[in-house]
């Protein structure tokens, strides 16, 4: 691979792709970056604000637009001489899956066929070119784990169990479809539950995280024992970064974080977290008078146990052994060094998530998590 091509990033502006391009960014990694994304409700523009090289033109580009445009994705990947995408663009959101399915088949399906259409037209027509089309997918497209059975490997069964990871299953099969059948050089990573900076105030650590802060309650689906493997952010980017480097055409790698915990014990984690931050720093009492913490009074109390969402997968757990020994990769974060970064990031960016949450994620929580709480 020529690692001094420019790079499509689709889905750029959301929480995985955008710590993807601040971390190339700030490698000084030759090549330029152009970021498509569409910007719905979880990508931000203002993810890039500040970021070193975000403001070169030479090193980064931002496009306002839509994966499902082929024409646009053909352009873009000819006008600035792509031999590599990185496709983080999806919707992501299990509950918001259950509630409104189509926009998930639009985008993951759908979207991600008129890309790899356009990336089929570009690079192998004619005489072709030397290229990737890197496919970031889920462990949630193999079902659900026992409590007793080994992690996830790439060579499990697909038995995806919401539309959120049906469509992804499907998209992983349509990237495989077209390596196979049309020789499309790809590769594909299956990550585990992401955490870390920049992520939307939906998703369980931040959520938890902000509701903390603002007093409201913590809603625990069903008894909090479902069990997910734990991946900060940096690590994930770091193994598609190997994917990159070193991965083979055709294969799929599994990037997990060796951290496999139940809901509850991460929540009793950001609990404590918050606690003592208020303890160590007396300001953050003016500035969150709603926490439990600022009245001296366990943010653990807010906790609500709500009724189990349908289909909620019990454990997911991956095996990297196969990452781990064609890519080197290992994840370089523990639960506790990535959640204190974390707690210490949301912290610190209040008018991040602030700005973020008055937009239809407010609308969004309150109809879905009014009744329960």
């Amino acid at each position: 691979m020529n690692h001094h091509q420019s790079i499509l990033v689709t889905g750029g502006a959301g929480f995985i792709g955008a710590n993807f391009v601040q971390q190339r960014l700030a490698s000084g990694k030759a090549g330029k970056i152009v970021v498509l994304d569409a910007l719905t409700y979880a990508g931000n523009r203002a993810n890039f604000d500040g970021v070193e090289g975000a403001s070169d033109p030479a090193r980064f580009e931002f496009v306002h637009g839509d994966i499902r445009d082929g024409a646009l994705c053909e352009r873009l990947l000819r006008e600035h001489e792509i031999r590599t995408v990185l496709h983080f663009a999806a919707e992501s959101h299990v509950d918001r899956s259950i509630t409104g399915p189509d926009a998930f088949i639009d985008t993951n399906v759908v979207g991600t066929h008129a890309l790899l259409k356009a990336a089929r037209a570009v690079w192998l027509g004619g005489s072709g070119v030397d290229h990737r089309f890197h496919h970031v997918s889920t462990d949630e497209v193999y079902g659900s784990l026992g409590a007793h059975d080994a992690p996830f490997s790439e060579s499990n069964q697909y038995q995806p169990n919401s539309p959120y990871s049906a469509s992804k299953a499907a998209s992983d099969h349509l990237v495989r479809a077209y390596h196979h059948t049309f020789h499309l050089n790809v590769t594909t990573t299956n990550c585990s539950n992401n955490y870390g900076p920049f992520q939307f105030p939906e998703k369980l650590i931040p959520l938890m995280l902000v509701n903390c802060l603002h007093g409201k309650a913590l809603p625990i689906y069903g008894d909090g024992m479902n069990v997910r493997d734990w991946l900060h952010v940096d690590d994930h980017c770091r193994g598609i970064e190997l994917t990159l480097q070193m991965g083979r055409v055709g294969e799929v790698y599994n990037i997990g974080g060796e951290n496999e915990r139940p809901n509850l014990e991460i929540v009793e984690h950001i609990t404590a977290a918050v606690d003592a931050a208020f303890a160590a720093d007396s300001s953050l009492r003016t500035r969150f008078p709603e926490c439990p913490a600022a009245q001296s009074k366990p943010c653990w109390s807010l906790v609500t146990y709500v009724k189990d969402r349908p289909g909620h997968d019990r454990r997911y757990a991956i095996d990297p052994a196969k990452a781990r020994a064609e890519l080197g990769y290992r994840p370089h974060e523990t639960f506790e060094s990535g959640l204190a970064k974390t707690v210490a990031w949301y912290l610190a960016n209040q008018p991040w998530w602030r700005a973020v949450m008055d937009g239809s994620y407010r609308q969004w929580m309150e109809r879905n998590y009014a009744a329960r709480s």
